[in-house]
């Protein structure tokens, strides 16, 4: 092999090396190969065909519909036979990177006679009408509007853009920036991810030697949980220009070349740099792009990496503190690994080796959402998860805080045991303290970065019309050792003693998960095992904290209420589509939690009435998540992960930590020393609601009223304290 005289030049530097393969790098290549295999990154020639000869179908029904909405319209039958229209893809599917069972993101490009309208109308209903056709669904008001549905079994998302041409040629060059000329600006955002994906395979001097990277470099980010861009790790278009860029600094080098180089770069990339695969292009359409010497929220953007067409965006402003943190600890983690494997100390296996995520902290926040169906379920949660980011920026910026890990899996919440059935998600968020020198005692008071979320949630979900009563969400400190009380066994086995102090909870409402193929993570799992039976990776534990709340204000508007502890959900058998049922039983967290709640209400049942609680919810549809048949053989990956897990849960030592935790509503509270004190004011009377807000306040208490929401939904501020004994 010959060097080329004259390379072409990629990106917007001069590439670091230029250095050809050598016989190792290709032998470490097919090794790499072999290491994807079993976690389903490659798809089988027939799934592959199927998916070219559906999208056919498709596309030949946008020129059908075209040409009849052409003719309703009294276009001349000359150039009707000529009119056009396509389908365009993009995301991985375009970039050639999805695995099994991916969607599809497609692109309807039409002529500037069809209108955005008709495509939610005439095309809607054409699409109905289709055998092969099942779950069709339009969000029309989206921020990018969209139709959803599943062709012949294939997830499949396709966006609307009408360009301002009397015909759609079937060469069009999407990344033309003449197209953007006199279109609105949803049309603008729907051609952006085309636009975008077409650049980013222009930029990379060889594409196969880009796939096989990025395939590698997403399957890593997915195990070590750090791929979900609404969660403010990056999601995959973020993923592929890191790996672009790095193809552009080695244009000659091979994958397994590739990974090594990626986390070398990125391990020591100066953020908040920005990551460019090109210079940016000025087309003097008046369109927002980033650019930090003009926009000044764009100064504050941690971890930018900016999109190759124009507009040019960041794709990562989600990013926080403490994600940059965490991510940039896994690129040195991957680093570390990588040098072993390429110097045949370790296996590529190690590199997809999944985080005990559930040992790497002392304490954890746990968001459980819940909704009394599954439909109401499925709505609550995107918008909560879509917020969440929200609350770990502001647990980010307590002084007492250094990291807010939020693990992008969700989990079913525990079925509380004679009670209705009710739909419930969990997320938990991993919390470091500061360590506090010559202090005895550590007093954290969370209650508003709570409240600061929880309100967050119930606006949107009130302006946005989509509350339904009895959305819920309840928020816990729980420490490590006993998150296994509330997660399924498959994640963490369950303890042969039960501990019965570390857990606390505030009720703000409800939340709930929405999985997406981009910003949600559903981890490939070796042998088809489900990313819900991914195991935590062990790392040394951080020092514990708490949190402490003083007052608490009220708004009492006539709606439905909800306890604190009685937003869970059912969780399904281990053997069917989710992981296994995870009852609350006597002496967990939750069920002591509501013996007490129970105990105050015959006490105080006035006090009850005072603090009744309602939730409001929104909506944002997320897709299923779903978990197969556990069955691993030995020497399998998932085999490996689940002894490694069983030797940790068996090494891991006793928190040392003593805390005092109290959850209440009133203005002032007691400590009990090496116990955790859990209540939660809330009553169910409607005599409550007929109380005006005047009559159930105090004139000290008035300044903390807020005005009611339109739809009467409720908000209680709520307490979460702890003492940490050094």
């Amino acid at each position: 092999m010959t060097q080329p005289a004259n390379p072409k030049h990629y990106g917007i530097t001069s590439p670091i090396s230029m250095a050809l393969p050598k016989q190792s790098d290709l032998v470490q290549t097919q090794k790499l190969v072999q290491a994807l295999k079993p976690f389903g990154v490659f798809e089988e020639e027939l799934e592959l065909q199927r998916r070219i000869l559906v999208l056919g179908k498709l596309n030949t029904l946008v020129k059908e519909w075209i040409q009849e909405i052409s003719t309703s319209k009294n276009i001349p039958p000359s150039l009707i036979e000529n009119i056009g229209g396509k389908i365009c893809t993009f995301g991985s599917y375009r970039l050639g990177v999805h695995t099994k069972g991916a969607d599809i993101d497609a692109l309807c490009v039409a002529p500037r006679h069809v209108d955005r309208s008709d495509f939610f109308t005439s095309f809607y209903e054409k699409l109905k009408e289709q055998e092969e056709v099942k779950d069709l669904r339009a969000v029309e008001e989206a921020f990018v509007p969209v139709i959803k549905l599943c062709f012949d079994s294939i997830e499949i998302d396709i966006l609307f853009a009408r360009l301002a041409l009397q015909t759609i040629p079937e060469n069009l060059d999407l990344r033309d920036d003449n197209l953007l000329r006199n279109l609105d600006i949803r049309c603008i955002r729907s051609l952006n991810g085309c636009r975008v994906t077409d650049e980013i395979l222009h930029l990379v001097p060889n594409i196969e030697n880009f796939r096989l990277t990025l395939r590698a470099i997403k399957l890593w980010a997915k195990r070590r949980n750090i791929y979900s861009n609404i969660l403010g790790f990056l999601g995959g278009v973020s993923w592929a220009m890191l790996v672009a860029r790095t193809c552009q600094l080695y244009p000659n080098a091979v994958a397994s070349t590739l990974v090594y180089k990626f986390f070398l770069v990125f391990s020591n990339w100066e953020w908040p740099n920005p990551v460019l695969l090109k210079q940016p292009v000025e087309c003097n359409l008046n369109l927002p792009v980033w650019d930090p010497r003009v926009t000044p929220s764009d100064r504050y953007h941690l971890m930018p990496i900016i999109t190759p067409a124009y507009p040019q965006q960041n794709s990562t402003y989600n990013v926080s503190v403490s994600t940059r943190n965490v991510m940039v600890e896994e690129f040195k983690q991957g680093l570390a690994i990588m040098d072993e494997i390429l110097q045949n100390k370790a296996d590529w296996s190690k590199l997809f080796e999944a985080p005990n995520f559930f040992q790497k902290y002392k304490h954890y926040i746990v968001l459980l959402a819940s909704a009394p169906t599954e439909k109401q379920h499925l709505e609550w949660v995107g918008l909560v998860e879509s917020k969440i980011r929200i609350l770990v920026g502001s647990l980010e910026k307590n002084e007492f805080i250094t990291l807010a890990h939020v693990n992008p899996q969700s989990f079913p919440g525990p079925k509380e045991d004679n009670k209705t059935p009710e739909f419930s998600t969990m997320w938990v968020i991993g919390v470091e303290f500061r360590k506090m020198e010559g202090s005895e005692l550590l007093n954290v008071d969370l209650t508003f970065d709570i409240q600061s979320f929880t309100d967050t949630v119930y606006r949107q979900a009130v302006s946005s019309k989509m509350f339904e009563s009895d959305m819920k969400i309840m928020v816990m400190h729980v420490k490590r050792k006993r998150l296994h009380q509330l997660l399924p066994d498959l994640v963490i086995p369950k303890r042969r003693k039960n501990s019965t102090e570390g857990l606390r909870v505030v009720n703000e409402g409800s939340v709930d998960l929405s999985l997406d193929s981009d910003n949600s993570m559903s981890m490939p799992s070796p042998t088809g095992i489900s990313s819900a039976t991914r195991t935590p990776f062990s790392a040394s534990p951080h020092r514990s904290t708490g949190t402490s709340s003083d007052s608490q204000g009220k708004t009492d508007t006539s709606g439905s209420t909800c306890s604190a502890a009685a937003c869970v959900s059912e969780s399904k058998s281990s053997s069917g589509s989710s992981p296994p049922r995870a009852h609350r039983r006597s002496g967990s967290p939750l069920h002591d939690e509501n013996a007490k709640k129970h105990k105050h209400q015959e006490v105080h049942p006035q006090e009850e009435m005072d603090t009744s609680v309602d939730t409001c919810a929104a909506a944002v549809c997320p897709s299923e998540m779903k978990t197969l048949s556990p069955g691993t053989s030995p020497g399998s990956p998932l085999h490996d992960e689940q002894a490694t897990k069983l030797r940790l849960e068996e090494e891991s030592a006793p928190d040392s930590v003593d805390q005092t935790a109290e959850f209440s509503q009133a203005s002032d509270f007691t400590a009990l020393d090496g116990d955790v004190k859990m209540e939660t004011q809330a009553a169910e009377s409607d005599a409550d609601w007929k109380i005006p807000v005047s009559q159930k306040l105090s004139s000290s208490d008035l300044s903390e009223v807020v005005l009611p929401p339109p739809n009467h939904v409720q908000v209680v501020k709520n307490s979460i304290k702890l003492r940490l004994s050094r």
